[in-house]
């Protein structure tokens, strides 16, 4: 359980490091891409729905703040194709990984407002207005848990292994 498992090959140079990172982030993010389009593309159509033109303030409120960091998860999550495209062939792929995995982390920010103000608006139909705002904290903390505070916590535990150990290499090749 305390064995350190890195990701990185020794026979391996610089530039294909960043190719295997780039090719790492580019899968991530095709998971990423659809499910938040998808969330994006219902969320366009509730607004249309005769039922959403009578409902209260707060659900507006939470719907077009749920809208706007649906769009801005898209954005974030589609900007590494622009990336791309403006530095392809320039040398610049040290800075499109570091960029693209920074775009990344912030649509995956803006993807969990944008799950929890649907869980909200969904929830408020059918629940009180307070059990459904303490349900989706409780989504909230869950996503927090699994995507951020369980893997800082590993990653802490992982740099803080004993100086001089030689961590165990990931072998691709063994899987």
């Amino acid at each position: 359980m305390g064995r350190k498992l890195t990701y990185e090959r020794d026979d391996e140079s610089t530039g294909e490091r960043l190719d295997r990172h780039w090719n790492e982030l580019l899968q991530e993010l095709r998971l990423v891409q659809t499910g938040t389009q998808i969330l994006f593309a219902f969320l366009l159509g509730i607004a249309f729905q005769t039922q959403f033109h009578t409902a209260d303030g707060f659900t507006h409120a939470v719907y077009a703040g749920t809208l706007i960091a649906a769009a801005l998860a898209v954005a974030l999550f589609l900007a590494p194709v622009a990336f791309h495209r403006f530095l392809y062939q320039k040398g610049m792929r040290d800075s499109l990984v570091t960029i693209t995995d920074r775009l990344a982390r912030g649509g995956m920010v803006f993807l969990v407002a944008a799950i929890c103000g649907g869980v909200l608006i969904a929830l408020d139909v059918v629940l009180p207005r307070p059990a459904a705002i303490a349900a989706v904290t409780g989504v909230l903390l869950w996503f927090t848990t699994f995507w951020l505070a369980i893997p800082a916590y590993i990653r802490s535990r992982s740099d803080s292994s004993p100086a001089g150990r030689e961590p165990e290499r990931y072998d691709r090749e063994a899987e």
